[in-house]
């Protein structure tokens, strides 16, 4: 789940808890809205806890390479990712 799923599911849940008065035979919509709330609140922790300081991992490569037959020293790139 991502973090804009969370966000309407939690919108969504909070407008059948408190704005919408309807009733609907065999389905409880508040109860319906709670468990949503609930649910997207959990995704919400749950992306910012466990996958949100994935995103911000460094990864920096560095290549070398020397022209050949040349007996010069190496140049070397570094690339420097934020992912």
């Amino acid at each position: 789940m991502r973090l804009g799923t969370a966000i309407v599911l939690l919108a969504l849940g909070a407008i059948l808890t408190f704005a919408l008065r309807v009733d609907v035979s065999g389905v409880d919509l508040q109860v319906v809205g709670w468990i949503l709330m609930i649910v997207g609140a959990l995704g919400l922790v749950l992306e910012v806890a466990v996958w949100g300081p994935r995103q911000r991992r460094r990864v920096t490569r560095t290549d070398g390479y020397a022209a050949p037959a040349s007996g010069g020293p190496v140049q070397r790139t570094t690339t420097d990712e934020t992912y």
